[in-house]
């Protein structure tokens, strides 16, 4: 397919563009990932029609850490309904760090689903509904937005759970003015293994062309996520996806995205594209340093950004335009 032959052509540019460059550093607050190799860089995009592309290193896994959060947010608003599932948690950028231990100051919800006090009220929410069965529920949703069976990786795990310290004050604080259940240990447990969860460039982005194709896995054509809490996942992830970077990516990107500390970075272009990349060197506010410069690239190359009706500079559309 021309389609296939000019994505590969560009994401093979665009990595050779950008693996050179080692700005940031490795995250070290969870001490398992400081164990990551620098040089790791990969990339995948992954098509609505299910084509696949991949550059560099795209066949290393790496945990999906905060990219787990829109995926249990639409799990949540699935089972629970957006007006329940609004009662604890809001929508609203914070303006604070991911992991800043502040809620509103009114209501006493997280801000939003993509900061950890959120995250961990929306995983507090599933455990009420499947009690001990929670984190098969988790694994076997994002297994089938991937297309294959994932696994977790347990050191990792074990490392977040025995430095959660933080997570845990925001547990016990949400705790205290009843926005989520007694059993926060369980909740938090669960959150820590979600976190863990071991994916690599090609798995991201198939993720990513899920929410793309309204829910459906384009590879495997399974019915993943509904389509209506698929635009739920998709404007939480547009507004709050990047930490205190997501008014910039927003800004020069413009399309849905959700990055990790472990390296990862997932961004989803509407009924279209896929994208994932990873590589670990981080920038001051938790992003990978080549995925934004990377994705920064391909949004300018293809006219990606959900305001730019055309890219007249872009071979790649033009070629499409040409051949339509």
């Amino acid at each position: 397919m021309k389609e296939q032959v000019w994505l590969q052509e560009l994401i093979d540019h665009l990595h050779s563009k950008h693996a050179s460059n080692f700005e940031g550093e490795i995250a070290t607050y969870i001490p398992e990932l400081s164990k990551a190799d620098p040089a790791h860089f990969g990339a995948a995009f992954v098509t609505s029609n299910g084509s696949i592309v991949e550059a560099g290193t795209a066949d290393v896994c790496f945990t999906i850490q905060s990219i787990s959060k829109p995926l249990t947010y639409g799990m949540a608003l699935e089972a629970f309904g957006e007006d329940e599932v609004a009662k604890y948690v809001g929508v609203e950028p914070s303006g604070d760090a991911f992991n800043s231990i502040e809620l509103e100051k009114l209501s006493n919800r997280p801000f939003n689903p993509m900061v950890n006090a959120g995250a961990i009220t929306v995983t507090a929410m599933l455990y009420q509904k499947y009690g001990d069965n929670t984190f098969h529920e988790i694994m076997s949703r994002f297994s089938a937005a991937a297309g294959r069976q994932l696994e977790f990786d347990e050191d990792v795990y074990r490392s977040e759970s025995r430095t959660g310290h933080r997570n845990r004050a925001i547990a016990y604080l949400l705790l205290n003015f009843g926005m989520v259940p007694d059993q926060v240990e369980a909740a938090l447990d669960i959150y820590f293994k979600q976190c863990s969860i071991l994916v690599n460039c090609r798995d991201l982005a198939t993720i990513a062309a899920t929410l793309s194709n309204l829910g459906k896995n384009p590879v495997t054509q399974t019915e993943v996520f509904d389509i209506d809490r698929v635009k739920d996942m998709l404007s939480i992830m547009f507004t709050c996806g990047m930490y205190d970077y997501s008014g910039q990516w927003a800004y020069r990107v413009g399309v849905p995205a959700k990055s990790g500390v472990s390296g990862g970075v997932m961004s989803v272009v509407n009924r279209q594209l896929g994208i994932a990349t990873y590589s670990p060197l981080l920038d001051s506010k938790g992003n990978s340093c080549r995925g934004i410069r990377l994705c920064t690239d391909l949004a300018q190359e293809l006219g990606l950004h959900v305001f730019d009706c055309m890219n007249a500079g872009s071979s790649y559309l033009n070629a499409m335009l040409e051949n339509n």
